[in-house]
């Protein structure tokens, strides 16, 4: 059997039409299925698998997948950590072309000699990898690099110096109020192999299909700065005094849910944020009041390491932070009651039991001496599978379309599920609920505000307070 990794998010339809026109059809790919295993027309020896692209370096490296196709930057993300990872880049599928990019505030400088010499220098990426690569190659004598889910561009030059992104070009870059200071890495979707499946397995049905015609030259491989002249050892500017109160909201499936909460309590959705729209710093309705569109898995640490008053998140994202570090100085002060959810245990349908117990008898039974989990919570997965005490367990961490990894690729799946439609397609069953998730209003616990601050923060915990308490 063949495996073949597929990427969802914006590269499906691009990749979906390079994959007909090779003569390969993949059973409801392009057209979205929400069926994440399925079956290519015409090669019963192939099965497909629909992955978030992040994974799916990984899970070629793992050997868990023969082929896949991803973007190129994040093979180098994977290389960067792992150089002597047994990917293999095949070709270069001609479709997703992008650069990566490091960038600075539009008012920050122009060329990436501008970041010589500065110390405490913050960088925000979701290739915490090749960020760091950049600050060892460029000497940077002292520099944070933030982690995060997504939406790194909006974090200069509040909550980060500098963003390492994925952009058509520079002026795309531009629009973000961002100025490109070097180009990384020239991007583009790339068929990546296995290098133990190339050397032992009959690859011949996909590759005749898939990497007939050249590779369209050698790889492209990270553009690195040499070291950067320090010259005088300059300070990143100080901020201000803070004048104002800072607030988080999400974007996403959220927004919709708090968009309503925010118009209950009387709290007019700021300008550029509502069903339509999603600007990344809106305009605030209150005064005195700062708002920035984030990720929410991003927002517990941003509160608990004060860049953020106030943030309006899931209660899944702040448990998986407090699951990492117990004793993080945050906490929920409203439950908003709103995009409501089981964060579940889940299996496949074909173990016969309905509860934990029965299931690892199952699998125990069936010769399984390792119970993998896998989660875009890793941290909630491993506290449950101490808790539940599932004996020599491996917790996978993912990035999404997680409904695909069971039975093949993990025993046990910890999932959010609101109707329990999406399980269902994909022949899974919750087993035990691990708690309701809802939007939750976090704050820094302890954390005392005074002045125009205090009063704004009353204003909004009280309007807040009283919407849920409506909901």
């Amino acid at each position: 059997m063949i495996k073949l990794a597929l990427p969802a998010g914006d590269l499906r339809t691009p990749v979906s039409n390079v994959l007909d026109s090779a003569g390969l059809r993949v059973e409801g790919y392009g057209e979205g299925s929400r069926t994440y295993i399925l079956r290519v027309g015409g090669h019963e020896g192939v099965a497909a698998r629909v992955f978030r692209e992040k994974d799916i370096p990984i899970q070629i490296a793992l050997g868990n997948y023969d082929l896949g196709v991803c973007g190129l930057a994040w093979i180098e993300e994977l290389r960067a950590r792992f150089p002597q990872h047994p990917v293999v880049p095949l070709r270069d599928m001609g479709v997703g072309r992008s650069g990566l990019y490091l960038a600075s505030a539009a008012d920050g400088g122009r060329e990436v000699s501008s970041l010589g010499g500065r110390r405490g220098l913050r960088i925000a990426s979701e290739y915490p990898n090749l960020a760091e690569a950049f600050a060892l190659a460029a000497r940077l004598p002292a520099y944070r690099v933030q982690a995060v889910w997504g939406a790194a561009e909006a974090y200069p030059p509040e909550d980060a110096d500098l963003a390492v992104i994925t952009a058509a070009d520079e002026a795309a870059v531009s629009t973000y109020g961002l100025s490109p200071l070097h180009r990384l890495l020239d991007g583009s979707a790339w068929l990546i192999a296995n290098a133990g499946s190339l050397a032992r397995k009959d690859l011949s049905p996909l590759l005749d299909l898939l990497a007939r015609g050249n590779s369209h030259g050698e790889t492209p491989h990270l553009r690195l700065p040499p070291p950067l002249p320090t010259g005088a050892q300059k300070q990143p500017a100080a901020p201000l005094p803070a004048e104002t109160l800072r607030m988080a909201l999400p974007d996403g499936h959220q927004q919709r849910h708090v968009v309503a909460a925010l118009r209950d309590a009387g709290l007019l959705p700021p300008r550029g944020y509502d069903e339509s729209q999603c600007l990344r710093r809106p305009e605030s309705p209150i005064e005195g009041l700062e708002i920035k569109v984030i990720r929410p898995h991003d927002m517990p640490q941003l509160v608990a390491t004060g860049e953020m008053d106030l943030a309006v998140t899931g209660r899944d994202c702040v448990n998986e932070h407090l699951s990492r570090f117990p004793s993080s100085p945050i906490e929920e002060v409203i439950d908003l009651q709103r995009a409501q959810f089981d964060l579940a245990a889940v299996v496949s349908e074909g173990v016969t039991a309905s509860d934990l117990s029965g299931a690892l008898e199952h699998w125990r039974a069936q010769g399984r001496r390792v119970i993998r989990v896998a989660s875009e919570f890793p941290g909630i997965a491993d506290a449950y599978a101490r808790r539940r005490q599932l004996g020599r367990y491996q917790v996978i961490p993912i990035a999404g379309a997680s409904e695909g990894f069971v039975p093949e690729d993990a025993e046990l799946l910890i999932e959010g599920t609101e109707t329990g439609k999406t399980l269902l397609e994909n022949r899974l069953k919750p087993i035990e609920l691990l708690f309701r998730s809802t939007t939750c209003l976090v704050a820094g616990k302890g954390r005392k505000f005074r002045g125009r601050r205090r009063k704004v923060f009353d204003h909004v915990l009280s309007a807040l307070r009283s919407s849920s308490k409506a909901a």
